[in-house]
């Protein structure tokens, strides 16, 4: 197992606040490779815990910040400026900005693997600070801690995340959410040259979640982002629902997430 790099007493020194209990911000450090390591006298549990509770923490504070800011947008909007406020990349380069892979205490292997840097590790790290902070000192405390960090995400992100078109936002959730890349085939061509017609559908791991059709297979692809965003609870205006035409693709039950 390795050490940190870095003590406690720096990164409370760069938060300008101490904790009252440091068992806490000890916890939200650990990861799980090193208890692997650890003998019998460390007695402190890893961050997954915290981990779970930061993030529910920091959707929380972000719904609340977007609540406030903008006061006439719809539901599915502000739905998608939270998923892009938390999604992992975005705590990852927090993190980063924080220097918490220097905190960490790792396994050897997660060490030698680069587990300091790597986006996934330092996300939870980020999460797990979260809940640390808000068992410690409270709402408000995290409050301080993330609102110029969001304020100035939101800001970078609002444009972009209100005006993307369906395939845009479906990439970027839909690889935030579960990892994968969906992907566009088309499953049909009908009509004369100059009235032809695509259905095209779209699969995530190779299950399929969503058909569309257009005279263009981009407006066919366009179409099945929508109806697969739409699946998802996602904000999908575009999406006009056809049972009929989707009936057609069978697309099947493995599509509940």
């Amino acid at each position: 197992m390795t050490e940190a790099l870095r003590s406690l007493a720096e990164f409370q020194a760069s938060l300008d606040f101490i904790f009252a209990d440091a068992s806490l911000l000890q916890r939200a450090f650990v990861h799980r490779s090193y208890l692997n390591e650890a003998g019998d006298d460390f007695d402190i549990p890893d961050n997954e815990r915290l981990e779970f509770l930061g993030d529910a923490v920091l959707g929380f504070v972000a719904s609340e910040l977007l609540f406030r800011r903008y006061p006439k947008r719809l539901e599915g909007e502000l739905t998608n400026l939270r998923a892009a406020l938390v999604r992992r990349e975005t705590l990852a380069r927090f993190a980063e900005e924080l220097n918490l892979g220097e905190f960490l205490l790792l396994g050897h292997g997660e060490e030698e693997s680069g587990g300091r840097t790597r986006p996934a590790t330092l996300c939870a790290t980020f999460e797990a600070v979260v809940g640390a902070i808000y068992l410690d000192s409270g709402l408000d405390r995290v409050r301080d801690f993330l609102e110029d960090r969001l304020t100035a995400e939101v800001e970078r992100v609002a444009p972009s995340a209100l005006a993307k078109d369906p395939k845009s936002r479906l990439q970027e959730w839909i690889q935030s959410e579960l990892g994968v890349t969906p992907r566009y085939k088309t499953v049909l061509t009908e009509g004369p040259d100059h009235a032809r017609f695509f259905a095209v559908q779209v699969t995530a791991d190779k299950v399929p979640y969503g058909v569309g059709r257009g005279r263009s297979k981009q407006e066919a692809a366009q179409s099945a982002a929508a109806m697969t965003l739409h699946h998802f609870g996602q904000l999908a205006p575009e999406y006009i629902p056809d049972p009929a035409f989707e009936a057609q693709f069978m697309l099947s039950d493995e599509r509940d997430p």
